[in-house]
């Protein structure tokens, strides 16, 4: 798989544009910063992996002229929008004209840190399709997409190539972690619908007053707030598929809704009464059996029997012997150019003990371990291979004292260039022969703000 796609940083406010910066380095975002459109379209001739966080109002092109030209370029583009409060109703529609989201200003870091990691898997997905000629080879989008060579996943690579052709609504079981959301972009990306939206929705993370507003859209004035017209996620699907996670969450009011529109593939929005016909495909995922938490109520029955055309079992990670350690190789290929560090050698109890862990967690554990396991925290917490360290090695990786003096050297060091440039990055990272990101890193470890060295 490529490795991770720039954020191309687009907006005529020279503090927007270093505040992001900072903000995304911090979390190993690359970036590059554009004051204006102009050259964003030429870098993507040079370097297509990448995506595009826009202003929609700027001098000259504004950001959804930009869109509009990515769009002719790459349809598979993945471009975020952000406005200030005025400028939604004009966001909105450009969703439909091929942005991936739009935020508002100001963006929450949290949700902007997750859209864009989001945004990039997508893009990592599309140009791996690309440099293998993958359009053509189904089997290969699933290698690339769904690691594993163990009996369970390739019995899944094959149902999931049956289900992507047959076009059917499928449900998707699997524990937490194991890769549910995995197997249905597998499903879209191997599926005519390859080209157009892959929407998803985590109905257990979104308030329930507010889920019905986000997958049907509103009007102006059907509730409480609502001053503008929203698309919702099943309209902006449309052509596309619509991917519910943690559907046994789903409201039954909300429930009852998306019934209909999975049996006559029409919607309206809150607040009207015009129809709209979509044309969709839904997967559902869920950890819970749907069936029985129908019979106990907990779930509309007419639902369960109309989403369960097909259904796909996703394999506990600890069911998938040597697939362990394939995956945890994979991850820490990931992180190490996330984090631009060495992947440590992995000892032989350490690889035993990776196969004989249980992963209650299951795929996403073995991700978040394989990133310690790469910025050489392994020894930090509650992991399963800590008791492999004696307790000799375990003081010596955590209380050497040359290790300390070494960092309060570094610390002063990184304290005076930041005085000498009066806080700013650039300069200081440039005397101290280091990248921004590096320098940004090291200030965060020993607390440093760079406010403080400002005149």
């Amino acid at each position: 798989m490529t490795s991770l796609p720039k954020i191309l940083l687009v907006d005529d406010d020279a503090c927007v544009l270093e505040t992001f910066v900072e903000m995304l380095e911090l979390e190993d975002f690359s970036t590059q910063c554009f004051s204006s459109a102009a050259g964003v379209l030429a870098h993507l001739q040079q370097d297509p992996n990448a995506i595009v966080l826009t202003d929609v109002c700027m001098p000259g092109q504004d950001g959804l002229q930009l869109l509009s030209n990515l769009q002719d370029f790459d349809a598979e583009l993945p471009v975020i929008l952000m406005s200030g409060h005025g400028d939604i109703p004009m966001a909105t529609q450009a969703m439909r004209e091929g942005a991936v989201d739009f935020l508002e200003k100001p963006v929450p870091p949290k949700l902007l840190i997750e859209r864009l990691r989001q945004a990039q898997r997508h893009r990592q997905w599309a140009l791996a399709r690309r440099e293998q000629r993958l359009d053509g080879d189904d089997r290969a989008i699933l290698e690339q997409q769904l690691i594993g060579q163990s009996a369970q996943i390739r019995q899944l690579h094959d149902q999931i190539i049956v289900l992507a052709n047959a076009g059917v609504d499928t449900l998707i079981y699997g524990e937490t972690g194991s890769g549910k959301d995995v197997v249905a972009r597998a499903l879209h990306d191997v599926s005519p619908r390859r080209h157009k939206r892959f929407m998803a929705i985590n109905c257990g993370a979104m308030p329930e007053n507010l889920i019905e507003s986000e997958l049907f859209g509103h009007e102006p004035g059907a509730f409480t707030g609502a001053t503008h017209r929203q698309i919702g996620k099943i309209e902006a699907a449309d052509g596309g598929t619509l991917f519910l996670d943690e559907i046994e969450t789903m409201p039954l009011t909300a429930q009852i809704r998306l019934l209909r529109v999975l049996q006559e593939r029409s919607l309206e929005r809150l607040g009207s009464t015009r129809s709209i016909k979509v044309d969709i495909r839904v997967i559902a995922a869920s950890k819970s059996e749907l069936q029985q938490l129908s019979e106990q109520g907990h779930f509309r029955q007419d639902l369960y029997y109309r989403l369960n055309v097909a259904s796909l079992q996703v394999p506990p990670l600890k069911a998938r012997g040597d697939d362990i350690l394939l995956l945890f190789h994979h991850y820490c290929h990931q992180a190490s150019i996330r984090f631009d560090r060495p992947i440590p050698t992995l000892r032989p109890s350490q690889r035993d003990k990776l196969l004989k862990y249980d992963w209650p967690g299951n795929v996403r554990e073995l991700r978040n371990i394989a990133d310690r396991f790469v910025l050489g925290l392994s020894n930090d917490g509650p992991l399963f291979w800590q008791e492999g360290l004696t307790t000799d090695e375990e003081e010596s990786t955590s209380h050497d004292p040359f290790d300390q003096r070494l960092e309060e050297y570094e610390r002063q060091l990184i304290r005076e260039c930041l005085e000498d440039s009066g806080g700013q990055i650039g300069k200081a990272a440039e005397t101290l022969k280091m990248s921004r990101k590096t320098l940004y890193r090291k200030m965060k470890k020993y607390q440093l703000d760079k406010g403080e060295f400002r005149d």
